[in-house]
Order: C-alpha cells, then structure tokens, then sequence
C-alpha cells in the first residue's frame, strides 16, 4: 500500500504534535503539585512555567517562519525535538524556581523549532492545494494530546516518580520525534503545479489592504488565544464558581474535546463547500454567545453545556483557522514569514492569559473574569467581521 507524502507527514507530525503539547503544556496539570513539593515552590510558579514558554516562543517566532519558507522545516523541527529532549532532561534535575524556569525557556525554544507554526507551515509545503483538509486532521489528531497524555503521565508519575517521567518524556522527543520529522519532511520546500484557486487567492487580497487585513486577523486571533488560553485552564473552577458540583463542572468540561474534535471533522470533511470567511465569523461568533449565556444564565446545567460546547466549537475552528486563514489570505508564497509575525503577538497574549485571568478570578470573582473575556471574544468577533468583507471573495 502507498501512502501519500501529504497522509505520511500528517500522521507523522499529529504524532509529534501530540507529544509536544502532552509533555509541555498538559504536563504540569498532573505533575505540578509533586513538582511544587519537591522544589518548595508555590503552585503559581509551577505554571508560570508555561507562560515562561509562550512568552520566549513568541519573541523567537517571527524570525523562524521566514526561515523556514526558504529551506524547509526538516532540520528546524528535528533540531526542535533535540532541544526539547535536553530541556525535559534539565526539568528533571531542577533544584529550584531558577533552574525550573530556565528549562521552561528552553522549551520555548523548542516550542518555536518543533511545535504548531513550523508544523502548519511544513504541511502546508507538503500538501500544497489540499492544505486546509491536512491542516484540518492535524488538528484532530493534535486534539487527543490530553486524552493520551493526561493518563499516561499519571500513570507514569505513580510508577517511577514526575523526575523520572520527565527523563522518559525527553527519550521519545530524542529517539521518536527527531526522526520522524528527519524522515518524513522533505529536504527542501516542495514546489506545486499553480492552480485556478492559488489565483484565486492571490487575486483575493487587494496589495492595498493587506496592512489592514494582516491588522485585523492578528487582532482577531490574539483575542481569541487570550480566552482560549486563560479560560482552558481555569474551566472547572469557573464554572464550580457558577454554582455547579465538582462532578457535574467535571462532566460539562469534559465535553470541550468532542465538541472541538467534532467541529474539526465536520470542517474536515465539508470545509470545501463553504468559504473560509464563512466558517472563521461562524466560529468567532460562538465563542461572545457562548460567554452571554454564562454571564446570563451559567448557574443553569443545560445553558452550561451549551456555554462549554459553544467554547468548545469556537476554539475547535479556530485551531484550524490560525493556519488556513493566513494562507487563503496571503497565498503560500510567503505563508511562513506571516505565520511567525502572527505567532508573535498570539504568543504573547497566551502567556499573559493564565496568570492575568487567575488573577482576575481571585481578586474579582468568577463574575468579572467573564465580562473580561466576553469583552475580548466580542472584540475578536468584530475584527474577524471586518476581515471578512475585506476578503469576501476568498474562498
């Protein structure tokens, strides 16, 4: 049986992806309270560390889209998986906040060589016109991270201990990851055929308003992964604050994976019969209407499951949409240079998110938070409308 150069890198880079966000990001959810003990360091310090990792991931960002436009991701994300393997490997000898965090910048560095932009970008080289479909699985696959990662770092935590289980983690970044992305991406940027809708986006974007359409989509996307962010994190506890038992906020947040994994098949397997712009207002719009209901009526089971599938829905299509997007817009020409000026500004809001809305939560209650990121979704919503009828004929 042959499979495709456009099937083989997806699998192989869902499989990258999933162990990139479940040994970074997802980690210190289970293995942060022995983390705080054995280090004596404050559970706010503990998570810091992720921020430490989207910050230094979002200043190293622009720099590496470009480069990889020119040469490829191959070398940049197998280098990504080594770093990744050193910096895990370091978390686990780590005596202190000082040692700690250090590591957690140098995952950000992996984070940029390694993780979603060069992984978008790479894939959108190998699959050329059918990127948005392979974008589209990646993301399904990518979406299993907690599923997979959750229970098996527990698991592993229970066995041999979080320091061992870090030692484990930077193993199959080195001996796994590194060579899938060695073997599967190609040496260089494959070049395609041009199509009828390659002109078609290209002729989309007036050269007049692409300031103002670069302006609004980094607007729209980084309010987006302010809520996204800062709200993942801190979902049960808000909607405990709503009213609802530790089981039932359990259960209701428990259902943001398959609503988000559900959105990303449909857009998988219909995405090619509506436009793009259609689909990013639809998902912007979910997400403010999604927050109204929770501030109107949150304390109310059916309304919450609403609240967290709306959630859910918007921030499924926004995964998608933070690489299709760029691309139906500016074309694939020079998709990673504005992939990484994207990163930037999304970086830096996601690291902010977490400690900024923890905050919020603590000094002002569940009640202030969601006006917070009511106001920000609506933002996003209105830059994303403005967008669209810039980009009405994109497809």
């Amino acid at each position: 049986m042959i499979v495709s150069p456009t099937v083989r890198v997806t699998l192989g880079l869902g499989f990258t992806q999933i162990v990139g966000w479940g040994t970074t990001y997802l980690m210190p959810s289970v293995l942060g309270r022995h983390i705080q003990d054995a280090l004596g360091i404050p559970a706010e310090m503990v998570f810091a560390g992720i921020t430490v990792m989207f910050a230094v991931s979002a200043l190293c960002a622009p720099r590496i889209g470009g480069i990889v436009d020119r040469t490829g991701a191959r070398l940049l994300m197998t280098t990504g998986s080594m770093v990744y393997a050193l910096a895990l490997a370091a978390l686990s000898f780590s005596q202190g906040a000082v040692s700690y965090l250090a590591c957690w910048a140098v995952m950000g560095i992996a984070s940029t060589l390694a993780l979603s932009t060069p992984s978008s970008i790479a894939l959108v080289q190998v699959a050329g016109p059918r990127a948005r479909q392979a974008i589209a699985m990646l993301t399904i696959i990518g979406g299993l991270a907690s599923t997979i990662f959750w229970p098996v770092t527990g698991v592993l935590d229970a066995a041999v201990g979080w320091r061992n289980t870090l030692l484990i983690y930077a193993a199959i970044h080195l001996l796994a990851c590194a060579p899938i992305h060695f073997l599967i991406l190609p040496h260089r940027p494959p070049v395609h055929p041009p199509t009828a809708n390659t002109a078609a986006v290209a002729d989309g974007i007036a050269p007049a308003d692409r300031s103002r359409v670069f302006l609004l989509l980094s607007l729209s996307l980084s309010f987006g992964s302010f809520v996204f962010t800062g709200v993942q994190l801190q979902m049960i506890e808000m909607l405990r604050e709503l009213g609802h038992s530790p089981a039932s906020a359990l259960l209701l947040a428990s259902m943001i994976g398959p609503a988000q994994v559900s959105i990303r098949i449909f857009e998988l397997m219909f995405g090619h019969r509506y436009s793009i712009m259609r689909s990013a207002v639809f998902g912007s719009f979910m997400l403010p209407v999604g927050l109204g209901l929770a501030l109107l009526w949150g304390d109310l089971f059916v309304v919450a499951l609403v609240v967290v599938v709306a959630y859910g829905v918007s921030n499924g299509l926004k995964a998608v949409q933070r690489a299709t997007l760029p691309l139906a817009l500016f074309g694939r020409a020079q998709f990673g240079a504005y992939m990484g000026r994207l990163a930037l500004p999304q970086g830096i809001v996601s690291a902010a998110a977490p400690p900024v809305l923890a905050s919020v939560l603590a000094n002002f209650g569940t009640t202030s938070a969601l006006w917070l990121v009511f106001v920000l979704a609506t933002i996003s919503l209105g830059a994303m409308i403005l967008l669209a009828r810039l980009g009405r004929t994109v497809r």
